[in-house]
């Protein structure tokens, strides 16, 4: 993935967030012995389930590791919330994600959309994000449709693979709050 980061360079950034911003690390399908090391160097508040993790491998790692865990189910149609009750028990917060094209090389990060109005008549008691193909010029809509809790951008806020734009990601920033504050009122 372009967006791999070295353990050292997790680190670091680590350090730089300090208090300032909860530690997310996303994993596709790691071992044990990478979450022992991504946990002890990175000392991470949350662990992202990117891959195919079944309910049963969720439970043991949140278990081994002690930290919150979110579950990211891949979404294409409605079908593919089928095994949603059951990472709902085990998990603390889903993730919504448009599913990979047949041939991708990675789960996510890759600019696609999903149809947000699968998730419109969704009733999770657990919090949950969408993630997928997000940019401010969508974020509000995508936000309105699901009414979730929070998004996850990647590609939405770059310049070139990997590469963050931080005038696109203050644009997304401010199209996000902009939709918290039609919510709130």
């Amino acid at each position: 993935s372009p967006r791999h980061l070295s353990l050292e360079t997790a680190r670091e950034l680590g350090r730089r967030a300090k208090d300032r911003a909860a530690k997310v690390a996303l994993t596709v399908d790691a071992d044990d012995a990478t979450l022992e090391n991504i946990v002890e160097t990175l000392r991470p508040d949350l662990l992202q389930l990117h891959g195919t993790e079944t309910i049963a491998r969720v439970r043991d790692i949140k278990a081994k590791f002690a930290l919150p865990v979110m579950k990211v189910i891949a979404v294409e149609t409605s079908a593919d919330l089928a095994a949603l009750p059951g990472h709902a028990d085990v998990a603390d917060r889903i993730l919504f994600d448009a599913r990979a094209p047949k041939g991708a090389t990675r789960p996510g990060g890759l600019g696609a959309v999903f149809d947000w109005h699968v998730l419109e008549k969704l009733d999770l008691q657990l919090p949950f994000m969408v993630s997928g193909g997000l940019s401010a010029d969508n974020v509000a809509e995508a936000v309105h449709v699901t009414r979730a809790g929070g998004v996850d951008v990647s590609s939405g806020v770059e310049s070139a693979p990997g590469v963050k734009d931080p005038e696109m990601i203050r644009n997304f920033i401010r199209a996000a709050r902009a939709t918290e504050e039609l919510m709130v009122r």
